[in-house]
């Protein structure tokens, strides 16, 4: 959620930084003047009850010298019926105005590329060798599939598509990414948390998902439940409506969960293998600093989740999202994107974002800075990684020729000294 008071003191600002992001002049405006009937409406509320506290005394006071009072009293409850119809207007006009506040995205860090899409990102560094193959490397879910670990087919019959059984030494490996990665964030000053998978409106409103993204989550029928698109939302919401003691700050969490998402909108998109899933696991982290470090927190946080992939062998680049491209929630984005042969390209593998006080104020995250006044934290979040990704990019990176899988040296203590994955 945006300031209301800094939209009214910079207009212009807002309105050129929001527009890289596809928001009309004309949306502003319709909020500003929805917030000045609002501020219209409490002045005519409070002067109408000073105006029935200042008669209520007078009528006291009649009262007491035995006066007649009954033209005061009829009065005053004409100001009473004409106070709770602006009370009820109030009230209405409240909620619009946050319905249309609540739709608006992050005003965009000035320094970020501005574009409509992907074109517009920015490469900031590659990192690792890219693999020379003397033969033709497969898909993973070819290699998952010759091996017997990964089972599409089965899901399929079962759940539907975008769905998987991981067999065996599939499992296993994938067991062992996410636990190697929570114990590489552990040593970096992230707290383990395992957190509800299953969160109320208010948690997703508080991170940005609802109500604008409502179709891209499974939600409970008749209740109010939502599977987790990510654990973000039931970390950032951890201490949603607290203050925060300024001792505690910064405070790092991490978080191995499942993740729900419809993929709407992606028909036709990474229809084969774990790249785009209606459920995958991802290792998430997420940050509550004071906003004076924000930014060089974002850095942390991106050098983490490539520490992940260095560790394994895996090689990446770092790319800046241009406006067009960013989450709803972000003010900077850094994507960090593996390396897949069989593609010939990078895909994405982590997203890791600060979100400056957007989501602290629709979450009222507070914190007292040191003139003991309350100001909203700063939020961070960001994939470290997602698990089903780095597995299909260890499956294509470490492949043989004769169809197995070499374990990057990192994970084998977590595989029981296991080398090699073989049919």
């Amino acid at each position: 959620m945006l300031d209301i008071r800094d939209i009214r003191k910079n207009t212009d600002e807002y309105k050129k930084r929001l527009g890289t992001r596809g928001i009309k002049p004309e949306q502003i405006d319709a909020l500003l003047e929805k917030d000045k009937e609002r501020r219209d409406l409490l002045v005519e509320a409070e002067n109408l009850k000073k105006q029935r506290n200042d008669v209520s005394s007078a009528i006291a006071k009649a009262k007491r010298n035995k006066e007649d009072t009954t033209a005061q009293i009829e009065k005053m409850r004409e100001v009473g019926t004409k106070i709770k119809a602006l009370d009820e207007d109030l009230e209405r006009i409240q909620e619009e105005e946050k319905d249309m506040a609540s739709r608006l995205p992050n005003l965009p860090n000035p320094t970020i590329p501005v574009g409509k899409d992907e074109d517009a990102n920015v490469e900031l560094r590659k990192v690792g060798t890219i693999r020379e193959f003397d033969f033709t490397p497969k898909n993973h879910w070819e290699i998952g599939s010759d091996l017997g670990i990964l089972d599409f087919e089965r899901a399929a019959k079962v759940s539907g598509a975008r769905f998987v059984y991981y067999i065996g030494a599939g499992a296993k490996l994938e067991r062992a990414v996410y636990n190697f990665m929570l114990d590489q964030h552990a040593t970096e000053g992230y707290t383990e948390v395992i957190p509800p998978y299953i969160v109320n409106a208010a948690s997703m409103y508080g991170t940005g998902q609802f109500p604008k993204f409502k179709e891209d989550v499974y939600q409970v029928n008749g209740e109010d439940m939502t599977l987790i698109p990510t654990a973000e939302v039931p970390l950032t919401n951890y201490y949603r409506d607290e203050v925060i003691p300024t001792e505690k700050l910064p405070v790092y969490f991490t978080a191995l969960s499942p993740s729900f998402r419809s993929e709407a909108g992606s028909a036709g998109r990474d229809t084969r293998g774990l790249i785009r899933m209606h459920q995958f696991n991802k290792v998430e982290m997420v940050k509550y600093v004071k906003p004076e470090t924000s930014y060089d927190e974002l850095e942390k946080m991106t050098n983490n989740a490539g520490n992940i992939m260095e560790k394994l062998g895996l090689p990446y680049h770092v790319i800046t999202l241009s406006t067009g491209d960013m989450g709803f929630s972000a003010a900077m984005t850094h994507d960090l994107e593996v390396w897949m042969p069989a593609q010939n390209k990078y895909r994405e593998i982590s997203s890791c974002s600060n979100c400056e006080a957007f989501q602290a104020r629709r979450a009222h995250i507070q914190y007292r800075d040191e003139n003991g006044k309350l100001q909203f934290v700063h939020t961070l979040n960001g994939s470290g990684l997602a698990v089903g990704r780095t597995v299909a990019a260890i499956l294509e990176n470490y492949q043989n020729e004769d169809g197995s899988v070499t374990i990057p040296e990192a994970l084998r203590p977590y595989m029981n000294g296991m080398e090699k994955i073989t049919k």
